[in-house]
Order: C-alpha cells, then sequence, then structure tokens
C-alpha cells in the first residue's frame, strides 16, 4: 500500500476533481465509538501517529468533550487519501452522539451526501442510533454500517461464530427496517444494507481492524478465523490483514457518492427554486462555473478572526474579497478569508470550489441554515430540527456591569447552537435560556463563566410547558380598541389534527404563506379550501385566517392584527406560557375611519384581547414535554427500575431480555426526570444506564393542571388563580 502525507496544498487541489471527492459525516449513538473511528482515518492521513490513534480523540478537541469523553459538537476535516492508485479527499464530519447535542447531527447532515453509522455490536441499534438515521435519510444522504466492538463479542460474550453473525444479522434488520421506513420514495432497495453489497464493515475501532465482505474475501479470512485470532492475542495480525483504514476508506469511496452526481437527487429535496433556471442547473451539476451559492452548516468564534461561518458550497466558488448575499439579512458582506478545517486548524486557502465545505471570515450576524450566494437567490429549505428545547433556566450576570457581555455571549452561542433559545423576561429584567436537556444547558453554563470569563448565577431547571386548546367556540367574541372605535371579531379553534402534525415535523413553515403549494397541501390534510386560502400568517405552529370579505381599512391595520396575534400566540392567557395547535379566525370587523385612532396601542389589545376570551371559553389546557427512556440494567435490578419508573408518573412501552442484560423502555415526563440518574444509580447500584430521546409534548393530567399553572404563574410574578374570559370582555 502507497501512502502519501498530503499538506493543505495538494487538498486544495484534489477538491477540483470532483468524482474523487466524498462529504461524508461519521453520526452514532453516544459512547459507541465514532471519534475513536475517525482517528483511524486521521492517522491514516498522516495528521497524528498511528500509535496513539483512538485513545488521542483528535476531533474532542474542546476542552469539555475531553474532559467529559463524550462529543459535545461537529468538528470538521478535509482528509486526502491515496487508495488503490488514485488519490482521494474526504471531507468529513464527525458528530455528537448525545441526544442533547443532536442539533449539530441536524445540521452536519446538510452538509454531506452520504453517513457512516457507527452501532456498537453490544448495545445494538439505541434510540439516538434511529434518531441520527433518520435525520440522514430527511437529507438524501446514503448511509454505510461500522458494526463496531466486535471484540467484546468475542472476547466478554464469548460467541460462537454462529451466535456473532446471529448477533449482526439482527443490527443489520433493524436498520433496514428503518431505511425502508424513512428512506426518500425510490430508494429503499437501493440503500438497502446488504453483506454482498459490501455496504457493512465491523470490526473493532479502538483495535484498529476492520472487516467487510470484500475484505474477507480478499484474504481469505472466515469469521471462525477472527475469533481465533481475538481470543489468541494475534489482533496485531489482524490489524496487519485488514486495517481498519483501509476497509473504511474502501467502503466509503466505492457506496458513497461524489458531490456533482449526490446533487441531482439532493437539490429538488433541499431546495425549492426553478432546476430549469441557470441557478438550478448549475446546482443539480454541482459546477464551480456556476453562481455562488452555499449553506451555512455552522458558525464558530474565534478570538482573533470573530464568527467563521462554516458553508457546504453546492455551485460556483469562493474566494478572499468575494461578495456574498445574506438572504436573510438582504445584504451582501465581503469575504475576508477563506479556509478549509482540519480538526481545531483553520487552514488559509486560495479558494473552494462547489461539492466542498468551506470556512467563511467575514459573513457578520450569518446563522445556521442562512444561504450565502453572489447575489439574491431562491433560499434554501431551512434546516428542521426534530427535537424541542424542554429545560429552562433563569440567566444572570452577578456583577450588572457583565450585563452587556452576557447579552453579547448568549447572542454568539445562539448564532452557533440553534437548538439553544434565549429570551428576556420583560417583567423580571432576567434572561431564560431553554436547551435540550440538563447537560445542554450544563455546557452552555460553562462556556459563558470559564470561556467568556463572565460571572453568572441560575436557577434551578424550570420545564417549558405549551397551552393548548380543549375545545372551540360557537360564535365569535369581540374585541374593542382601548377607545372604543375599533371592533374586531374573532372565533378560535384546534388546527385539523393532520395540518399540526405537518406543522410539528416542519412540512408547513412558520410565517407568511409564499404561492400556492401551501393552500393545496392544507386541503389534502383536511382544511376546508376557503379558509386555506384565506391564511394570513402561521406563528409557532399556529394560524392566523382571514374569514371577512370586503372589509374597509382592514388591509392597513393587518399589520398590527398579525402583531397581536403573535403576541397572544407568545403567552397564553392561562400561564403565560406559548400556545400551540390553535386556529385564530377573524370574522368580522368595523374600523375607524382616521388612522390616528388605529395606532398599535388601540388595534393591538382589540386583537389580544378577544383571542384571549376564546381561548378561555373553548377551554384550554398545558401540555408537558416527554421523554424516552431506554434503560440498561441487569436483570436482577429491573423491578427496582420499573418501580422507579412508576413512581415518576412514567410508565413501560417494552421490555427485553437477552441473557442477564434487561432493556427497559419507558415514557416519561421531563419534570419528573430531574435527580433521575442519582436515583437509577442507587436503585441499580450504578450498573443502570439511562439513554434520553426526546418524545413530543402530551396534555398535563387533569388532576396536576390546576396545581402547575399556579406554580407557574407564581414563579413569572403574576397572580396564583388564572383569569376568566369577562377579564378580557369589555
Amino acid at each position: 500500500m502507497v501512502r502519501k502525507e498530503y499538506v493543505v496544498d495538494e487538498v486544495q487541489k484534489m477538491m477540483g476533481n470532483l468524482k474523487n471527492v466524498r462529504n461524508v459525516a461519521i453520526c452514532a449513538h453516544v459512547d459507541h465509538g465514532k471519534t475513536t473511528l475517525t482517528d483511524s482515518l486521521i492517522a491514516r492521513a498522516g495528521l497524528i501517529s498511528k500509535k496513539t490513534a483512538g485513545e488521542q480523540r483528535m476531533m474532542d478537541f474542546d476542552e469539555q468533550e475531553q474532559a467529559r469523553g463524550i462529543t459535545i459538537k461537529s468538528a470538521n476535516i478535509s482528509l486526502a487519501f491515496h487508495v488503490r492508485g488514485d488519490d482521494y479527499l474526504i471531507n468529513l464530519i464527525d458528530t455528537p452522539g448525545h441526544v442533547d447535542f443532536g442539533g449539530h447531527v441536524t445540521r452536519a447532515m446538510r452538509a454531506v451526501d452520504g453517513v457512516v453509522l457507527v452501532v456498537d455490536a453490544v448495545e445494538g441499534v439505541m434510540p439516538q442510533t434511529e434518531t441520527v438515521l433518520r435525520q440522514a435519510l430527511k437529507e438524501k444522504a446514503k448511509p454505510c454500517i461500522f458494526i463496531n466492538k466486535v471484540d467484546r463479542l468475542i472476547n466478554e460474550l464469548k460467541l460462537t461464530a454462529e451466535q456473532m453473525q446471529a448477533r449482526l444479522i439482527k443490527i443489520l434488520n433493524h436498520i433496514n427496517k428503518l431505511i425502508e421506513q424513512y428512506a426518500p420514495t425510490g430508494y429503499g432497495d437501493e440503500w438497502r444494507i446488504d453483506v454482498t453489497k459490501g455496504n457493512i464493515a465491523f470490526g473493532s475501532a479502538f483495535q484498529k481492524w476492520a472487516m467487510s465482505i470484500v475484505a474477507m474475501q480478499r484474504f481469505g479470512i472466515k469469521f471462525a478465523d477472527i475469533i481465533e485470532m481475538c481470543q489468541s492475542g494475534k489482533v496485531d495480525m489482524l490489524v496487519e490483514k485488514a486495517p481498519l483504514d483501509e476497509v473504511l476508506l474502501e467502503m466509503m469511496i466505492k457506496h458513497h457518492p461524489a458531490p456533482d452526481f449526490a446533487q441531482q437527487y439532493r437539490i429538488p429535496t433541499i431546495w425549492k427554486g426553478d432546476p430549469e433556471s441557470v441557478d438550478g442547473k448549475a446546482l443539480l451539476a454541482c459546477s464551480s462555473d456556476g453562481k455562488t451559492i452555499g449553506v451555512c452548516i455552522g458558525v464558530v468564534s474565534d478570538p482573533h478572526a470573530g464568527e467563521v461561518a462554516i458553508v457546504r458550497l453546492f455551485s460556483g466558488k469562493v474566494r478572499k474579497g468575494d461578495m456574498l448575499y445574506l438572504a436573510s439579512k438582504f445584504r451582501e458582506e465581503k469575504v475576508q478569508q477563506v479556509a478549509i478545517y482540519m480538526g481545531p486548524d483553520r487552514v488559509m486557502v486560495d479558494n473552494v470550489i462547489a461539492g466542498n465545505i468551506v470556512g467563511i471570515v467575514g459573513l457578520r450576524d450569518v446563522y445556521v441554515g442562512e444561504t450565502v450566494s453572489t447575489g439574491q437567490i431562491e433560499p434554501f429549505e431551512q434546516i428542521k430540527h426534530y427535537s424541542e428545547p424542554v429545560v429552562t433556566k433563569s440567566i444572570e450576570a452577578k456583577e450588572s456591569k457583565d450585563l452587556a457581555k452576557l447579552i453579547a455571549a448568549l447572542r454568539g452561542l445562539t448564532k452557533e447552537d440553534q437548538t439553544l433559545k434565549v429570551e428576556l423576561n420583560q417583567e423580571t429584567g432576567e434572561h431564560l435560556i431553554s436547551g435540550m436537556g440538563e447537560l445542554h444547558l450544563e455546557i452552555i453554563e460553562y462556556k459563558i463563566s470559564k470561556e467568556k470569563g463572565i460571572a453568572i448565577t441560575t436557577s434551578q431547571p424550570i420545564v417549558v410547558y405549551r397551552e393548548m386548546l380543549t375545545g372551540k367556540i360557537d360564535k365569535p367574541v369581540e374585541g374593542k380598541s382601548p377607545n372604543k372605535h375599533t371592533k374586531l371579531k374573532f372565533i378560535v379553534e384546534p388546527i385539523e389534527p393532520a395540518v399540526f402534525d405537518a406543522m410539528i415535523k416542519g412540512d408547513i413553515p412558520d410565517g407568511k404563506p409564499k404561492g400556492k403549494v401551501l393552500v393545496e397541501k392544507l386541503v389534502e390534510l383536511g382544511m376546508a379550501r376557503d379558509q386555506a386560502k384565506s391564511v394570513i400568517t402561521i406563528h409557532n405552529h399556529n394560524m392566523l385566517i382571514n374569514d371577512t370579505r370586503g372589509i374597509q381599512y382592514l388591509n392597513e391595520i393587518m399589520e398590527l392584527v398579525i402583531q397581536g396575534f403573535e403576541e397572544a400566540m407568545d403567552k397564553g392567557p392561562l400561564a403565560k406560557e406559548k400556545v400551540v395547535g390553535t386556529k385564530v379566525r377573524i370574522m368580522d370587523a368595523t374600523i375607524h375611519e382616521d388612522p390616528v385612532h388605529r395606532g398599535p396601542a388601540q388595534i393591538i389589545p382589540a386583537t389580544k384581547r378577544p383571542i384571549y376570551a376564546g381561548m378561555l371559553i373553548a377551554g384550554v389546557t398545558l401540555q408537558e414535554p416527554k421523554q424516552k427512556l431506554t434503560i440498561l440494567v441487569p436483570q436482577d435490578y429491573m423491578s427496582n427500575v420499573i418501580n422507579l419508573v412508576q413512581g415518576r408518573r412514567g410508565h413501560m412501552l417494552d421490555m427485553q431480555q437477552e441473557g442477564e442484560q434487561a432493556t427497559l423502555v419507558a415514557k416519561i415526563a421531563v419534570s419528573e426526570l430531574f435527580g433521575f440518574t442519582n436515583d437509577l444509580r442507587s436503585a441499580t447500584q450504578g450498573r443502570g444506564i439511562p439513554y434520553q430521546e426526546y418524545e413530543g409534548y402530551e396534555n398535563l393530567p387533569k388532576e396536576f393542571l390546576a396545581k402547575v399553572v399556579r406554580q407557574i404563574r407564581e414563579r413569572k410574578g403574576d397572580k396564583p388563580d388564572p383569569p376568566t374570559p369577562n377579564d378580557f370582555l369589555d
């Protein structure tokens, strides 16, 4: 095997040969061995020593990642290889496996054309394995599989060749079932994982060996030989015959598509512009001669350069001095530096062409998902995150002089991580940060206090609830402006269930509707056509509809009505929590002819108050976030775990036993999970391992509603008792 060590100049030259470029993400459940696996590829490229590969975990270069032993954010690296007489460039992204950092995985999927899904041979397909595979398939990133830690099946579980094959086939069948379910239409069979295709490998990332059907046939190795070598301590011989980097590279090069091929089927999914236009043709062909078009898939704060946008280029090329248009900001910015990422290092280059991943310095206020281009174009589809922030803390600067620094730090962190939500509580002046879980917020606090040097105080975790209608009203509720000159009538009712599901999935975006596509989709999902045609705006999975005809001056006050509607949906009447799934219809209006009498102070209250009254008449409840909990535990402790779960309002979904090990799956409210890990440790003598997964929102049981509403209102400084409809009716 000829091996070359490439410098960045050569990497840049190789970017031009698109047929030999691969954009790949390594993804998996937490602790299944992604970063260890990535080390072998980095060592093969000559960037780290082969001896330290697997232990060095080069892509976990963040201080907290090294301390905790988990990947927290996606890391990019461009690696050059010489494989079987040809040069290849692999733009690799190592992604996190912990559920709290799933947003990084979602964003990485927009940048890549293929994924290597790593699965632990002992644990099998875990909740986050399913989630990351589903996200990859949604973005049309083609999967290959690496089953890791096979040495543990041999040395710890003492499996025979037949038992080992049965274990691998079970994992394979589970993955294929997911591919069948979630693969894009027409790709289920083609992307199916099959031993004979060679798109699956197995081995040990730590011991640095791997096998695929190709390697086994080439070296004449059988399962029994692998077991014998592992048991007799001849792992070095196995590594020599079938090195991990070799087997993995062959699989990635053969089974993952080149960018120019992948974009032919990916672009229609992620970009809704005209494929027959000049821009459309350039995107489909991944043409470096077309207009520069890309999507920001990450933002990194650099103490010297400021914000660095990590961009997947789908068309054209980017050079220092170029002017790039930011779609959401409606303005151009000048490119100050162009770079490629080599793990922790950002290396300056002259230019980067389409089909590759680039770091760009100079794009002010860029955010993840932003479309960047030469001049204005149709923006790419938004990157859809499947989980929602469910845990909130209030955060304050200890010293008032640090308040401006705290605000700047929070603003920077929300650009880097779109799953972090920050809002200012106007009543108390405190900042509220919402994240995917306790660990997510813990990392954010660490970054602010240790990395940014800002002394902060935070509250205990708070659960984020949502308000939702339980019924609807039969007749319109009238609201009057404070000066009594303008009257607006509204009906509030729940959105059709199929429409609401589509909103949750991200198929129906927020904002003012564009074109007729939305109308047809809403009608198809069960909404009346006249209502679908009259949608004014969608906000936080709520809908404002104009059911009036020919009302004078209504168009002139519509922006204020929208503002009032959005304010009502942001803070509901019951506990000032966000409202979801509500349809607000304007039924009638009497509007004063003089613009002086219909300013914001008149129209916004005339909108909010009748919406609140209508919601309270129809009936409002709280929804609480739930998580699916998968717990691995020795069977002797099963009953302890079941009692613990049921004692926290959880209910069991599934129980499976394999040998001495049991896997319990339960659904439990987030509010009941605080302190759960410590209790589980006590109940299982430290041998129970929990994994969490976002499971959506469900109605809070009626017996808890009044108590929880009072607690939330008291925390927010309101009267404990919720308002009545009469409080909002004149």
